[in-house]
């Protein structure tokens, strides 16, 4: 079976723990869209990690990992985390990359950082990452697959006529300096012999472990709210965050999928720009307190480190983000956190030129919204490391049913801390 998991929200919402945990009953390990912009952060027996491009099932010696096709494949960033794993003592993971993935090259990197500074104040608050130029040319058909490293003519053919249109807007739109194709030539073919153990045919493998009855975790990168065409747009990053994209991301035929696990934070938090609508947005000394007792080193970005937006938990948008996930079931992460806070808000409505609404709107309308709160009592002591859902605090229990209730899909999970092992299971009212 097929089951996917992916985030309700803006992504940093715990789905590398979840991930973590599901692969040990798994067989193989799917990253199907994203690149190395954001991180999944594991803490087990080895200590703790934020993986950016490698799948979280890395560090099980029975799974293999897949990168998929429909990941933004930096390969310098995952030759050093790889090494950044062994050198760590953690073994090297069964790994294939898949030959059909398409490269993040050099000049995404750098056309990504130069059109940042070009908006300058209407900056989309990129990681310069080299995202969206690496999806642009994707879809432009000028990008560089894997096995293009295979064949130097076309490899050279290929990014000969890259160069050429990236020149043109280096050298006269941001006023840099131009690429030197023969400079990328041999960087990539170093970069060919690093990666040359891990390449292998994806698609081939993942059908015929679905032959053999194997199980299949597909593993996303941020969530709903990040989805170019179901998200906050143009607030979004630049590949699809959904369930629906792995069968095309990773190559598995929909009706393999059974399951999508779609995973939120008992509070919300968004790293990104500050002009993306964040409705239920908490600041002042209120946000920075939940900043700093939130996740498991504080609410900052896995792979910028930047201080993330945190807010109370955000129904409407939650709820928005199951229904687009599909989601058969819901893990719920740091309930932990909240432990210290006398009262806490939900936002169940948006308030729009003087209506309230519970359903998500578009971006034009959600900028004009206002939050509508209900207030619930907190529990007031430390749960962390609690194991059995039915010991915590009933106030604990009622927030839980309350959220249930709200964004209308099957609680299972809820999360009691950071580590793998800090993890209830619950029985879905609804």
């Amino acid at each position: 079976m097929v089951k996917a998991i992916v985030g309700a929200n803006w992504g940093d919402e715990g789905k590398g723990k979840i991930t973590d945990m599901l692969a040990e009953t798994s067989d193989v390990v799917i990253r199907f869209q994203g690149g190395a912009n954001a991180g999944h952060t594991i803490i087990n027996d080895y200590g703790r990690f934020a993986l950016h491009i490698l799948p979280s099932g890395t560090f099980y010696p029975h799974i293999t990992n897949i990168i998929g096709n429909g990941v933004a494949l930096d390969i310098r960033k995952l030759v050093d985390e790889l090494k950044s794993l062994t050198d760590q003592g953690v073994p090297v993971p069964n790994l294939i990359v898949s030959e059909r993935c398409q490269i993040l090259m050099p000049y995404h990197t750098l056309q990504d950082a130069y059109e940042e500074e070009r908006l300058a104040g209407k900056a989309f608050g990129s990681t310069k990452s080299g995202i969206a130029p690496f999806y642009s040319d994707k879809y432009a058909k000028i990008g560089i697959q894997v096995c293009d490293l295979f064949d130097e003519a076309r490899l050279k053919e290929r990014l000969t006529a890259a160069v050429s249109l990236k020149n043109v807007l280096f050298e006269h739109l941001y006023h840099k300096p131009a690429l030197n194709v023969d400079e990328l030539m041999q960087e990539l073919v170093t970069l060919r012999e690093e990666i040359r153990p891990y390449v292998g045919d994806a698609v081939g493998f993942v059908h015929q472990a679905l032959k053999e009855g194997k199980t299949i975790l597909l593993e996303g990168q941020l969530g709903s709210m990040k989805d170019p065409d179901l998200g906050i747009f143009p607030m979004t990053t630049s590949s699809h965050t959904l369930a629906g994209f792995g069968c095309v991301g990773a190559a598995v035929p929909p009706t393999a999928v059974e399951d999508v696990i779609c995973v939120t934070k008992a509070y919300s938090s968004s790293v990104g720009s500050h002009t993306e609508p964040f409705v239920s947005e908490l600041l002042g000394e209120e946000g920075d307190e939940l900043r700093r007792r939130g996740g498991d080193k504080g609410e900052f970005g896995a792979t910028t480190g930047r201080p993330r937006r945190v807010g109370w938990f955000d129904a409407v948008a939650t709820k928005y983000g199951c229904m687009v996930q599909g989601a058969t079931k819901v893990a719920l992460t740091c309930l932990d956190v909240l432990g210290y806070l006398d009262e806490i808000k939900v936002c169940t409505g948006y308030e729009i030129d003087g209506k309230v609404t519970d359903v998500f709107p578009v971006t034009p309308l959600l900028m004009k919204a206002k939050p509508v709160f209900t207030t619930l009592p907190g529990w007031k002591c430390d749960i962390r490391g609690c194991k059995d859902y039915e010991s915590l605090p009933q106030q604990a229990k009622d927030y839980v049913d309350f959220l249930e209730a709200h964004i209308g899909a099957p609680i299972t999970m809820v999360s009691s801390g950071p580590k793998r092992d800090e993890m209830t299971y619950r029985t879905p009212k609804i």
